[in-house]
């Protein structure tokens, strides 16, 4: 297993550091995944989640909760425009020179699109070059059978759009095979292909639990972890309820299964990890 050894660098580099010698301006990037977001802060990642990894900012007002159209295809200006727009304003406003970006789902492909075609767009460069690392939680870097089954339009698509959108175009584009076809002519990061320019660290969510006697069900909603459960069923038995594991670990580098750092070995569904659950939060503070 890749260990992530770069996360103690940047205490090292700060107690290394020469009298008068510039310090790196550290910055925080939080990007949702797939859906339409105006505001991601409260919406999809919530304030107690937010607020917490923010801790780990040397300066907390160093912090972008990102805000785009998602249910586009990842070179859309929309998607991947806009989230440039909104990481180069923010690297450029604020001097960041150490930007760790924090990705969820669909937003680990809009982020990996810019780190794999610099030349595209004329902010791509500032972007890759600031950047120290992207933590890719559950990733669809490899796609999804829920999305084949929503695009099929079967009785399967009822039971998960709640969870995708209703044959979007971020939708079609997670298709296990249009995926493949992206990673293998578009995207860095998977088998075969060139590194990305980056640090690309994944975490995993291998499993689902709803009993209604388990507290730990509860967290990020009950509800929402029972229609997980159930859309686990069309999925490897290694799986957030949305992503096989092999999809979520399918780009970059593996930083850990979720059980192997969470408290008590507990599981991340997908909606889970992207809360403040099992000291996910703390976790990814303490990497800043």
């Amino acid at each position: 297993m890749q260990i992530k050894t770069r996360t103690l660098l940047p205490s090292l580099a700060l107690l290394l550091a020469l009298p008068g010698a510039a310090l790196a301006e550290t910055g925080l990037a939080m990007v949702h995944g797939t859906g339409n977001q105006s505001d991601a802060y409260s919406d999809y990642w919530t304030p107690e989640m937010v607020e917490s990894v923010r801790q780990g900012l040397p300066d907390g007002d160093n912090l972008l909760v990102v805000n785009c159209n998602f249910e586009q295809y990842m070179w859309d200006d929309a998607a991947s425009g806009c989230l440039a727009t909104q990481l180069y304003d923010f690297i450029t406003s604020r001097n960041i020179d150490d930007l760790v970006v924090v990705t969820h789902s669909n937003g680990g492909n809009v982020m990996r699109w810019i780190l794999s075609n610099p030349t595209w767009d004329s902010r791509y460069p500032t972007i890759i070059d600031n950047t120290r690392w992207v933590n890719a939680v559950a990733a669809s870097s490899a796609g999804t059978p829920l999305a084949d089954a929503v695009m099929a339009g079967n009785a399967f698509e009822a039971a998960v759009g709640w969870l995708l959108g209703y044959q979007n175009d971020a939708v079609e584009m997670q298709q296990t095979g249009w995926m493949e076809h992206y990673n293998q002519n578009w995207l860095l990061g998977t088998g075969g292909r060139p590194s990305l320019p980056v640090g690309f660290w994944n975490v995993v969510g291998t499993d689902v639990e709803s009993s209604i006697v388990d507290s730990d069900s509860y967290c990020g909603g009950y509800a929402e972890n029972v229609g997980l459960e159930v859309t686990q069923e069309w999925l490897d038995s290694c799986s957030d309820g949305f992503l096989n594991c092999s999809s979520q670990n399918a780009a970059g580098r593996l930083w850990f299964y979720d059980d192997a750092r969470t408290r008590d070995g507990e599981p991340l569904s997908h909606n889970q990890s992207r809360r403040k659950c099992f000291n996910l939060d703390i976790i990814l503070r303490n990497d800043i």
